[in-house]
């Protein structure tokens, strides 16, 4: 008999998605990245749900779980060929934050290595005005981060996935 049973690999694979979840959630907050807040948001209601589920023996929230995490692995496959700017998407666009301001994803400007330079608005009489800001010296860039970030959730989603598929919970 192993140390770990099925159920028990599952609960900590279920945490492990949960934290991974919840650090995103932060880091897309503060880029005023509405929509992966919004996705984040109910993905960490459902894997609470699916956390519930197996540590219950509900049978029915884990299928609730299962359906869900096809739909994650989508949204962070469409995260990957955003950033990675597959067909006709742009990572430039206002997709991400619904059209409701002009942040971009946090690592753009704070990602490891760069170099912020904030220079000052061009007319004096424009105080409302951003100001432009310019990165230099990145390690790696912030579409690279974005799509490791969505990589690890599939790799986790697909673990527990495949976890699912080979425990057998009580009806």
């Amino acid at each position: 008999m192993g140390c770990c049973t099925g159920r028990c690999s599952l609960i900590c694979l279920c945490a492990l998605q949960l934290l991974s979840a919840l650090e995103r959630q932060i880091f897309d907050f503060l880029g005023f990245q509405w929509a992966p807040i919004l996705g984040n948001f109910l993905h960490i209601i459902v894997v609470i749900l699916g956390l519930f589920g197996t540590i219950q023996y509900r049978p029915r929230y884990i299928v609730v779980y299962t359906v869900w995490t096809a739909l994650w692995v989508t949204w962070n496959v469409f995260i990957i060929c955003f950033y990675l700017e597959v067909g006709g998407l742009s990572k430039d666009t206002d997709l991400m934050t619904f059209n409701i301001s002009v942040h971009r994803s946090w690592w753009r400007e704070h990602g490891p290595g760069c170099v912020r330079r904030v220079l000052p608005p061009s007319a004096h009489g424009m105080m409302d005005d951003y100001t432009y800001v310019s990165v230099t010296g990145c390690i790696v860039d912030f579409q690279y981060l974005e799509v490791i970030h969505s990589a690890v959730q599939i790799l986790l989603s697909e673990n527990l996935a495949t976890r699912l598929g080979h425990e057998r919970l009580p009806m």
